[in-house]
């Protein structure tokens, strides 16, 4: 696989020599059991997979050289290039603006965007209009794109499902910046629709046989289909791609459920559904995997690292709290002391501060882990961080030595 240019202060002394030795012992990823830190009185279970994947870092690459070819001329991404506040937050202080927000609020007006600016698309992908826009202002939005390959290939493959008439249903959320990219190239190929969750799958089963009608499904999904679409007509066959940060589990489970429901009603010698398999990321894959190694082990917390806007990151935090206590952070700032952290509540959608979030016990052991988008760098800042609350505890290099001592390296 490619080895990109991610700037130094993205890297790790502890975490990258944890990854060499996994690397060298394991290097198809086969085995998803953590690497154990045992520091004494605190041992960290650390996830097999986790941090920047491929298409993070070739966006990064991206970014930081648009920044250093481009001295003197103005510098926009679409909107943030990746869900971690770390990483957009250097690229705004390097002088990069964002012409959107996540949701897609105009931040900046069209009009103040002129012929020979710098507008880079995020690792999300953005919308065909967008694109039709950038171009009619002489600006060539491929010159700097950091559209993920993944995302992508699923673009790709609804491409292909539309050339065979099937309709298109994806799996995600649609608010999201990649969900809103990828429905807007699969509109233009076929009829499409979002659906959120297994429920929402069950919703539309109702419309795949016809216990409802075209009306209702206007009110229950608008917004979230293509223009035109027509559920008496449309839902005869139809394939599942979907947001490559998805919980792999899930879409599994709404596949499998509207094939039997299509097929069902239709028959299965039409070809009513198409099987996609699923089209998640490798890395997606890999993390949710690692999560669920993870999560083999006994533990008494854990903590998930990444910015709260992140969909993977939120996804191993949803595995995660199945078992156990866990806490979701942006980074090391939200250890306030050895008894308080603030962390975030996905559901709610709310910050909140827990008290005496360490269990008094002489071996506390600690599962972390994070998102494709956190840099590896704030990892390593929130295993110091809780280090410092240990004054007995071994350091970090003679936890890493004896590893690396321990498999030949």
């Amino acid at each position: 696989m490619k080895e990109f240019e991610v700037p130094e202060f993205y890297k790790s002394p502890i975490i990258s020599r944890i990854k060499a030795v996994r690397k060298n012992l394991d290097p198809k990823k086969k085995d998803r059991s953590p690497t154990i830190l045992d520091f004494g009185p605190i041992e960290f279970l650390i996830a097999r997979h986790f941090g920047f994947c491929y298409g993070v870092e070739n966006a990064i690459e991206i970014s930081y050289r648009a920044i250093s070819e481009n001295p003197g001329k103005r510098i926009y991404l679409l909107s943030e290039m990746i869900h971690n506040p770390a990483v957009n937050s250097d690229l705004l202080e390097r002088g990069i603006k964002f012409i959107m927000d996540t949701k897609g609020n105009q931040l900046i007006s069209w009009e103040e965007i002129k012929e020979g600016d710098i507008v880079m698309i995020p690792a999300f992908g953005t919308t065909l209009e967008i694109d039709e826009i950038l171009k009619h202002k002489n600006i060539e939005p491929m010159a700097y794109n950091t559209t993920c390959p993944f995302v992508e290939r699923v673009w790709k493959m609804s491409n292909k499902l539309s050339l065979n008439d099937y309709t298109i249903v994806i799996h995600g959320k649609h608010n999201h910046e990649e969900t809103r990219a990828t429905f807007s190239h699969s509109s233009n190929d076929g009829p499409s629709l979002i659906i959120k969750d297994l429920t929402e799958a069950k919703e539309l089963a109702k419309y795949i046989r016809k216990e409802l009608s075209d009306e209702e499904f206007f009110i229950q999904f608008k917004g979230k289909y293509s223009k035109g679409f027509k559920p008496s007509k449309h839902l005869r066959k139809i394939g599942v791609i979907n947001q490559t940060t998805m919980l792999a589990t899930e879409t599994k489970e709404i596949a499998e459920y509207l094939k039997n429901e299509v097929e069902g009603f239709y028959g299965e010698g039409k070809e009513s559904f198409a099987d996609t398999r699923d089209s998640l990321c490798y890395a997606t894959n890999d993390n949710q995997s690692a999560t669920i190694g993870l999560l083999k082990e006994e533990a008494d917390i854990a903590i998930v690292v990444g910015g709260y806007n992140s969909s993977n990151t939120t996804h191993l935090v949803e595995l995660c709290e199945e078992q156990l206590p866990t806490y979701f952070i942006n980074g090391h700032e939200n250890l306030i002391d050895s008894e308080r952290l603030s962390h975030f509540l996905w559901r709610s959608k709310e910050v909140v501060e827990t008290q005496k979030f360490l269990p008094k016990k002489n071996k506390v052991r600690v599962i972390l882990t994070s998102g494709a988008s956190c840099p590896d760098a704030e990892v390593d800042k929130v295993l110091t961080k809780l280090l410092s609350y240990y004054p007995e505890a071994k350091s970090s290099e003679e936890v890493l030595l004896k590893i690396e001592k321990d498999n030949n390296i």
